[in-house]
């Protein structure tokens, strides 16, 4: 494999890139399936929103070449940069790429099932973060209600602030255990990983709306301001949301891993 640069890395699944040969006459690709020595390659392209690419030491690109799905990296001085951020003020870069020259030294063959690998990793990992990201937005909101007195008594007394803490924990318990359900399945490969991961992903997006809206109910006007630490939370799932895959995207997903015929077999069996 390539060697790992040192200092933070970033990455970027970009199937969106324009890659060609730079030298296409004196290109080929050998018997066992390799780049040739000659095979430098010429990508051109908008990598869009890499995360943390201003502070990044080198950027990992998954993307298609003429010969397949490659792997190369590139360092951000090597890209016209333009700065970008997500709704949690985290760094979302723009990377433009104009006809930058590859070395075939640099670049790795992937197989496809190798990159569709990547991005089941990608999605399940962010669906992680909104499952920790939950578990928080749930641990400042029963202490917030309980600290909180109106009325003479804490607010967790009141029985309609009770239920609407029942259904935030409720969400929060949804995506955990669609994470940890897909973690095994991603490991094993096959049409169980995608559908374990695709429900995850999905399940996680979509309870990103209730969590924050319960949250923020809760807390009241405190819960929008930058003294109160729950904006942290609730940014990063309403930003989260979306990366890796939107809700959209990964129930489609879901549903193209199953057929008809193994529709039910899928659902009634046991992990």
């Amino acid at each position: 494999g390539l060697p790992v640069p040192d200092g933070p890395l970033s990455y970027a699944i970009a199937p969106e890139l324009t890659i060609r040969y730079a030298r296409p006459a004196a290109s080929s690709v050998g018997s066992a399936g390799c780049l040739g020595d000659d095979d430098t390659l010429l990508v051109s392209g908008t990598l869009r929103r890499v995360p943390w690419a201003r502070t990044a030491t080198a950027v990992i690109v998954l993307a298609t070449a003429p010969s397949g799905p490659v792997l190369f990296t590139l360092t951000p001085d090597q890209a016209v940069l333009t700065p970008g951020g997500n709704l949690a003020e985290e760094p979302r870069d723009d990377l433009y790429l104009a006809a930058l020259e590859i070395p075939a030294s640099q670049v790795r063959r992937i197989s496809p099932e190798l990159l569709d690998e990547a991005r089941l990793r990608a999605a399940l990992a962010r669906a992680a973060l909104i499952a920790g990201a939950a578990e928080r937005c749930v641990e400042l909101t029963v202490a917030h209600t309980t600290a909180r007195t109106q009325f003479g008594r804490p607010l967790s007394r009141f029985q309609a602030v009770k239920q609407e803490e029942a259904r935030l924990i409720e969400e929060a318990a949804l995506v955990r255990a669609a994470v940890q359900a897909a973690a095994t399945p991603l490991d094993t490969g096959g049409v169980a990983a995608h559908f374990a991961v695709a429900a995850a992903k999905t399940q996680a997006s979509a309870s990103v709306a209730e969590i924050a809206r319960i949250a923020h109910q809760l807390h009241g006007a405190i819960g929008i301001t930058r003294l109160n630490p729950l904006h942290l939370a609730t940014t990063r799932l309403w930003s989260w949301r979306d990366e890796d895959g939107d809700e959209t995207t990964w129930a489609l997903a879901l549903a193209r891993s199953v057929t008809a015929a193994t529709l039910w077999p899928t659902l009634t069996t046991t992990p």
